[in-house]
Parts: C-alpha cells; sequence; structure tokens
C-alpha cells in the first residue's frame, strides 16, 4: 500500500483501477486537493494498492503518514477502471 500523488484529474474515483510503471493498482481513497487555493491543476492524493491489501486498508491496519509516497502527472497513469460507476 502506498500514496500517489496525480498531479491532474486522470477521470478516477474511489475503486478505480489504474496501470503504472506496469503494475496494476487499485484506488481504495482519493482525497482532491487545489480546487480553491492551489496548484494551476488538481491533485489528486490517492491511497493505492493490490487486492490483497484491501483488508488492511478496510481496517485501518497502516498508519497514513508512514506510507511510501509517489507524485506523478496523470498522462503516466493508464486507466483500465475508472470507478465510482456500478457499469464498469
Amino acid at each position: 500500500m502506498r500514496k500517489l500523488i496525480v498531479r491532474g484529474d486522470p477521470g478516477i474515483r474511489r475503486d478505480a483501477v489504474v496501470e503504472y510503471d506496469g503494475e496494476e493498482l487499485l484506488v481504495f481513497a482519493v482525497q482532491r486537493q487545489g480546487d480553491y487555493h492551489g496548484p494551476d491543476e488538481p491533485q489528486l492524493w490517492c491511497t493505492v494498492g493490490s487486492e490483497d491489501e484491501r483488508e488492511a486498508f478496510e481496517k485501518r491496519q497502516f498508519v497514513p503518514h508512514w506510507l511510501d509516497t509517489e507524485s506523478v502527472d496523470a498522462d503516466a497513469l493508464t486507466v483500465v477502471k475508472s470507478g465510482g460507476d456500478l457499469n464498469v
């Protein structure tokens, strides 16, 4: 499990599936930053991980500020499933 700070908005929401750096990641949570006072484009602060880590996320068996953090541009992600919708 790790934090992924996405510069820009690739159109993902909670429960999305993205591919980054050859790895498929599930998006457990998204916090949108920078809409009011912030950079020119929004930032999405995502908690991502594998399916094996979902239970640990749901039970909060991690310390958020100890997670490894990476910052990427939105176009560095490949959106497999956008999340938040029931039909995809």
